[in-house]
């Protein structure tokens, strides 16, 4: 059925789900076919003008969700037969697909976001990047791990068998789109990508705030499978609130594993009903993190002049809306500590207000910083209030407090999601060690100083290992390269497994698991096992 949209009058900002009549609407993508037409739907709002947007997208029904579940499971066992030449191809297909959308995306993504052209078209190359990384990553095959430990029948006192093992696909996945990332992490994002090389089918739950978008790359990602004849349930998209659909996809039989990017108290949710089904399944949850800087004494002034210049750009990056803005900065005390924060708040008053991605986020972040503020002992440094009178502008903010009491405030610790940092002064290095070792999980920690401190604190280092994902020295953690040997990623709660990232080509890790093969005939195991290596690929023998 072909869908059209439905013009309304703007509504207040405040309003984000309407009971609806009308039948011109855009509903899920439920495989090949569209949704039902509930009587529910809701509008993308416009951060800039806090105005809604004139389309309409339904609220999924539980059959559709239901439907979509039955159609991956169905779908499951032949894409996870496809070979990688053909997975490749489909990633591709997709990534050409998405590139041909990128001026309709600019305009819908825009829209719905608030985020400058030039963001929507860096998120674009880097989202088609992602799939032709796993395109080739499959296609070459080795990430399947074969090991392969031949028969000995001979051996004393028992014979050994022949036993062969590979990573395979676990089955359908539920992807959960980031608000902040409405390509990178969506639809055709990280998650989706890396389950689909997987040999995975997906089922994607879009986000609110941007549902144009969700459903521009969804009809994309349904045309890439059916030129690629992938079965039906590869994909489906999904529109709704978490409460109902989002907990009705985590409690499916059908679903062997879930993807997030979001909110601690969304994944610690998704995490907790995942492990309360009759078949617990993993939880890939992206959560929180404020990922410290701790800068060492020593510094030089122009040392000072652009470590402010860098801090200042990396934490209102993206209106701060990045999971790896540094939420707080270890300094220390003193004449360099005093030059520091003057440089410093000089440079965050240049930043002009902007919109946030929506009114919970701006919201949230207003919240946090508020409550961090509210003790006697931390000074707001620096605040700017927006003066737009519509939309969900945020201004930047520097608070400070001292290392003794971040000791006994462990509130402190609590990510504000928005571009603000907090400033903590110390006076001996030893004290980073103290903070290091009571400190949660976090994607990334920064140390700053000169390369001699490696060695001076390698204590601090070695603790820092143990408690994050990317560890840098005398970088900001902003930039996210991917590549092979990323890790985005962090002990709880930073993520709800530590051990995954779901950033570059380890990603695909998260949705396969090893199965071995003990006797089997050569000529029915798979053909990355079987004896003449007729994939050529890199294996593990004897």
């Amino acid at each position: 059925m072909e869908l059209v949209s439905c013009p309304t009058k703007s509504l207040p900002i405040a309003i984000d789900w309407v009971t609806c009549s009308s039948t011109f609407m855009q509903s899920s993508l439920i495989g090949f076919s569209r949704g039902e037409m509930t009587n529910e739907c809701f509008h993308a709002v416009n951060p800039k003008n806090g105005q809604a947007l004139p389309d309409l997208y339904v609220k999924a029904s539980l059959d559709d969700v239901e439907k979509a579940c039955r159609l991956a499971k169905k779908a499951s066992l032949e894409l996870g037969q496809l070979d990688g030449k053909r997975k490749s191809s489909f990633l591709i297909e997709l990534a050409q697909q998405v590139e041909s959308l990128e001026e309709e995306v600019v305009l819908t993504m825009s829209s719905e976001t608030g985020l400058p052209e030039a963001r929507v078209r860096a998120e674009t190359m880097r989202t088609c990047g992602q799939l032709r990384m796993f395109a080739k990553l499959v296609a070459v095959g080795d990430w399947v791990d074969a090991r392969i430990d031949r028969a000995q029948p001979n051996r004393k006192p028992l014979p050994k068998p022949d036993m062969r093992s590979m990573l395979r696909p676990i089955g359908p996945i539920a992807v959960f789109c980031a608000s902040n990332f409405p390509l990178a992490f969506s639809v055709a994002g990280g998650d989706s990508a890396s389950a689909w090389a997987a040999g995975c089918p997906v089922i994607v739950k879009a986000h609110h705030a941007h549902p144009g978008t969700a459903l521009l790359i969804g009809q994309a990602v349904v045309r890439a499978i059916k030129k690629w004849g992938l079965p039906e349930g590869s994909f489906s998209l999904i529109f709704g609130d978490g409460k109902k659909v989002g907990r009705s996809l985590a409690q499916n039989s059908c679903i062997q594993a879930i993807g997030f990017t979001g909110s601690r108290s969304g994944g610690q949710a998704l995490f907790d009903l995942a492990n309360a089904r009759e078949d617990p399944i993993p939880v890939f949850a992206e959560m929180s993190s404020v990922n410290p800087l701790f800068v060492f004494p020593g510094m030089s002034d122009q040392g000072i002049e652009e470590f402010s210049d860098g801090l200042t750009t990396s934490v209102t990056l993206g209106v701060g809306q990045f999971c790896t803005n540094p939420g707080i900065v270890f300094y220390p005390r003193g004449k360099i500590g005093n030059k520091f924060i003057s440089s410093f708040s000089e440079k965050m008053k240049a930043f002009v207000p902007s919109p946030m991605l929506h009114e919970g986020i701006r919201k949230a972040y207003c919240e946090g910083f508020d409550d961090l503020a509210s003790s006697s002992e931390v000074e707001i440094i620096y605040k700017k209030e927006p003066s737009e009178a519509v939309g969900v502008y945020a201004g930047a903010g520097i608070l400070a407090t001292t290392i003794e009491f971040f000791k006994r405030k462990t509130s402190l610790w609590n990510e504000v999601f928005g571009p603000s940092t907090l400033l903590v002064s110390y006076q001996e290095v030893d004290e980073l060690l103290e903070i290091a070792k009571d400190m949660d999980g976090q994607l990334t920690a920064s140390l700053f100083g000169n390369s001699s401190d490696l060695d001076s604190y390698s204590d601090l280092v070695l603790c820092l290992e143990t408690k994050v994902g990317r560890l840098l020295f005398n970088e900001f953690p902003t930039g996210v390269e991917v590549c092979r040997s990323i890790v985005h990623g962090g002990p709880f709660p930073a993520t709800t497994d530590g051990r995954s990232t779901s950033v570059g080509e380890g990603a695909i890790l998260r949705f396969a698991r090893p199965v071995c093969y003990q006797g089997f005939p050569d000529d029915l195991l798979p053909m990355e096992l079987r004896e003449d290596n007729p994939l050529g690929l890199k294996r593990s023998e004897n």
